[in-house]
């Protein structure tokens, strides 16, 4: 258990420091119109290759969660041991708070670094209403949330059933992350996970902390929701990640 813990926090640090890092450091660098900086584009292929290549890494030690809202999905699609759920989300969240305080090491190292609570985005952090990147309502981010972590469990859940090619999960589960964060990062600036939220809400103020409520509920209710309708899709009994 210790080195499967262990793999959940550091795929979830290297899940945020990669995504939110892009974000912070490199979407917008030099200034609107730059070309050197990432854009949405590039801030969401982030999200992709840091899953992807942590799930290479660490998939076959800890099953590569990285996410609370995935080790829900995959607990309701009976893929997860109840026994194991506090104990890989606590090490997640440390995980992506960590992640939050390297990279806001990192990020305070250059004069123009000057974060602003009331800005959407601020610190890579989600948000809806005012700290939505389009303004979108509460109501619309949180309908965003549900569905997109439902459809990411419904990708994991296929990609690693034991009748999928082998060896191609990672890359299917990077493109879904990376589709899902080219939709709706201007509704919430994406979150579809509540340790990569909690990572870099806490360094950006008390709007983002203010509204982390919904960045734990929907994902986890998408993700609930994605286990239970993939399971229902048909039998299958594939080897429970956990059980060793």
């Amino acid at each position: 258990m210790i080195k499967r813990l262990g793999a959940e926090f550091i795929g979830t640090f290297w899940l945020v420091l990669g995504g939110c890092g892009s974000a912070v450091l490199a979407a917008n660098f030099g200034g609107d119109g730059n070309p050197l900086g990432i854009g949405l584009l590039g801030v969401s292929l982030a999200f992709g290759l840091t899953v992807l290549t942590g799930a290479y890494a660490f998939g076959h030690i800890s099953g590569a969660h990285f996410n609370p809202a995935v080790s829900f999905g995959l607990w309701a699609g009976g893929r997860f041991p109840t026994r194991d759920l506090l104990p890989y989300i606590v090490a997640q969240v440390l995980g992506g708070l960590f992640a939050g305080f390297i990279l806001w090491q990192i990020a305070s190292g250059s004069a123009a670094f000057a974060p602003d609570p009331a800005a959407a985005g601020n610190f890579a952090s989600n948000g809806f209403g005012p700290l939505s990147p389009g303004g979108y309502t509460v109501a619309a981010a949180f309908l965003c949330e549900v569905v997109m972590t439902a459809m990411f469990l419904v990708v994991i859940m296929g990609a690693t059933h034991s009748r999928a090619p082998a060896g191609f999960a990672p890359i299917a589960i990077g493109l879904a992350l990376t589709l899902i964060h080219l939709i709706s990062i201007p509704v919430t600036n994406t979150s579809v996970n509540p340790a990569r939220s909690t990572g870099v809400a806490l360094f950006a103020g008390s709007g983002a902390l203010s509204q982390l409520w919904l960045f734990w509920l929907a994902p986890i209710l998408g993700g609930l929701l994605g286990g239970f309708l993939y399971k229902a899709l048909g039998p299958e009994r594939p080897d429970v990640v956990g059980d060793n």
